[in-house]
């Protein structure tokens, strides 16, 4: 009776261990809809989704006009787009995005303004405003100036229909009117997960999918649209000319020649070939079709020749994509999905990412990355950004000192007039007056709380929004997975491209609760608790070792100055020719030292173009100041490495003698 039991009880198990296999990869099928948006659809509900949308449309024109006003930061979602204003170097505009709790889906339409300045969110309403969405792609216009958004996709409570865009947008920044470009021939079909950049008048479009019933088409065609006449246009491709694969969620930059992609994500068809255990061994079983996920590591660049100046109008940019043979040098290991990317100053900014490590039968065991990355587009190589603590400078203490010798004098003229006020001396009445209605108004007046800043990065994440405004970038939301759930990171911070002095708090609110589905309630009691433990041991790991990043230090400091120039000479930066960057020099002060050499730069350009008499010195100056600036962010990340390495060393800023015109060589240069 022992033995029946025995076997009884572990049948029993197998049963309910299967039904839990069961029930994960279901829950599987629902994580692949954000990394790739998923496979089929996940529950059988019948959903008019034309209903629903027509319901939004028709709360959405009682407004009457376009109106804005304070409002907390939005709520949580994901999938929204987050840009800097073209018009407006003080603000940042969000619109849409997606919340899933678990057990219903929320979509938004709404449009947030983030004033940098005045540390203030503004909700804006409008009577003509594009359906509530998640995926869509929104660029800058270029030289013509507003913001273009295209597709994205919309599902029912459930996600079990999805239904994706193909309308066409444009937002005035400055006045938040939107407006619906009819295009006057063929333009792209719906999708999600694509990417748009802009080049000159034109915008490019790229890639994407499109869920079916059947599976999840991912794309790969090219499309531009001209701002000038107002049509879109897919080009012919040269004959015998590759281009990239069909993907969604990749990088994709503008460029002054045309624009550049990197990685993206999809999933391709593989056939699996089960085992058959016979005696003796084990033999080929049946072959199963199933979708395999890729994470795509290659780069290309899109050549993009715009029409001369005397072709007829209308005539198209010869384009062309040129596959860059090598891998990008340092490129962040492991390859990760979700990794966003946003343009500044010629290069790009990662942040972020999931690496999905092992995938069984138990589910998807997945690694989240918050470390950041700059991407030197023209050299195809990455460069890993940390934070660094702010030094106190002798100025900064000085000024301490007086603070406080002002704050103690202070204080002396507080005992002195006590003093007269005991002995009977009165005060001007009206001084008086003046002085306690200032204070009341001071009291009166709301004081700003503090921004948190954290030497830390943000935590693991994957799909953040990301945007530069003044070279500071800005993080918001993102996505985070614990054991079977997933969650919505409701927060937003900003980083100091230029200082990188730590990571400021705008703002950051609790995760919500994730709903327990049905099926999931019968599980085994003690197997959720274990399961709840080792994902809040993940958790606890995943921020220990945040913003944790091995760093190469000199052994001693004379030989970072030995091999300063080594190491700039051999970087392909510093052999054109061009004045290049020292290291603790600002902006300012390289073109302080080189100006002459860059104005000479530009008046032989100008001679070679014969434009050199159609230019007074101060335009020459201005461009030469513009070369200088590009050179110093070209080669910003190989100068911060030698920084590091000199304060490692305990080495302050290295002081070149041939710009010291007032100090001579001989005995006495070292004193």
């Amino acid at each position: 009776m022992a033995k029946k039991d025995k076997k009884s009880k572990e049948v029993e198990k197998k049963m309910r261990n299967a039904q839990k296999q069961e029930r994960k990869a279901a829950k599987k099928d629902k994580k692949q809809k954000t990394r790739g948006k998923g496979e089929e659809d996940s529950d059988d509900e019948d959903v008019d989704l034309d209903a629903i949308l027509a319901e939004y449309q028709a709360k959405q024109e009682l407004f009457l006009k376009v109106t804005e006003e304070v409002s907390e930061p939005p709520s949580p979602r994901a999938s929204a787009t987050i840009v800097a204003s073209p018009s407006n170097e003080n603000e940042l505009l969000l619109f849409g995005g997606e919340f899933f709790n678990g057990s219903l889906a929320s979509f938004y339409n709404d449009l947030f303004v983030y004033n940098v300045n005045r540390d203030e969110w503004k909700r804006v309403t409008s009577p003509n405003s594009p359906l509530p969405r998640s995926g869509h792609a929104v660029t800058r216009g270029g030289n013509t100036g507003g913001l273009f958004l295209f597709g994205g996709e919309f599902s029912s409570p459930k996600q079990g229909t999805f239904y994706h865009y193909n309308d066409f947008w444009r937002l005035e920044p400055s006045t938040r009117e939107w407006t619906r470009l009819e295009s006057k021939g063929k333009s792209p079909p719906s999708r999600s997960g694509h990417r748009m950049v802009y080049f000159k008048q034109y915008i490019i479009l790229f890639g994407g999918f499109q869920d079916t019933s059947q599976q999840t088409k991912y794309l790969n065609d090219l499309w531009i649209y001209d701002c000038t006449t107002y049509t879109w246009h897919e080009p012919k491709l040269p004959a015998g000319t590759g281009k990239p694969d069909a993907r969604s969620s990749f990088s994709f930059l503008p460029h002054e020649s045309g624009c550049i992609m990197f990685g993206g994500y999809s999933r391709v068809k593989t056939t699996a070939t089960s085992q058959k255990q016979v005696k003796g061994g084990s033999r080929p079983g049946t072959q199963k079709v199933t979708l395999k996920p890729v994470i795509h590591q290659d780069t290309w660049f899109l050549r993009i020749t715009p029409p001369s100046s005397d072709a007829p109008s209308g005539t198209l940019p010869a384009v062309r994509w040129e596959r860059r043979p090598k891998k990008p040098a340092n490129a962040p290991n492991p390859p990760r999905a979700g990794a966003t990317m946003c343009a500044h100053r010629g290069r790009g900014i990662m942040f972020g990412g999931v690496h999905d490590v092992e995938e069984s039968e138990e589910g998807i065991d997945s690694e989240f990355f918050n470390i950041l990355y700059a991407w030197n587009v023209d050299r195809n190589r990455y460069f890993q950004l940390t934070l660094r603590r702010p030094k106190t400078s002798t100025k900064q203490k000085a000024s301490d000192r007086s603070r406080r010798d002002r704050g103690k004098q202070t204080e002396d003229e507080l005992l002195r007039n006590l003093k007269a006020l005991e002995m009977g001396a009165k005060i001007d009445d009206e001084e008086a007056q003046n002085k306690m209605q200032l204070d009341e108004e001071n009291d009166n007046e709301p004081a700003k709380p503090a921004k948190t800043v954290s030497f830390e990065m943000p935590h693991p994440r994957f799909n953040a929004q990301l945007t530069v405004q003044g070279d500071v970038l800005y993080i918001f939301g993102g996505t985070f997975e614990k054991g079977d759930q997933e969650y919505t990171l409701d927060e937003m911070w900003a980083i100091d491209l230029n200082k990188l002095d730590g990571v400021r708090e705008i703002y950051k609110r609790d995760v919500q609760d994730w709903q327990i589905e049905e099926d999931s309630e019968d599980d085994d009691d003690e197997e959720e608790d274990d399961d709840e433990e080792d994902s809040d041991v993940d958790m606890e790991d995943a921020q220990s070792t945040a913003g944790s990043v091995p760093t190469q230090v000199s052994t001693t400091a004379s030989s970072v100055v030995a091999d300063e120039e080594t190491t700039l000479e051999e970087s392909s930066a510093f052999t054109d020719g061009l004045p290049f960057p020292r290291p603790f020099e600002s902006l300012r002060e390289f073109f302080d030292r080189t100006k002459i050499p860059w104005q000479e730069i530009v008046i032989s350009d100008l001679q070679k173009s014969g434009d050199s008499a159609h230019l007074s010195p101060k335009e020459i100056s201005t461009k030469g100041f513009q070369r200088a600036e590009d050179k110093w962010w070209d080669c910003r990340e190989e100068i911060r490495v030698l920084e590091d390495e000199q304060t490692e060393a305990g080495i302050g800023e290295v002081v070149s003698l041939a710009d010291k015109q007032s100090v001579q060589a001989g005995p006495g240069r070292r004193r």
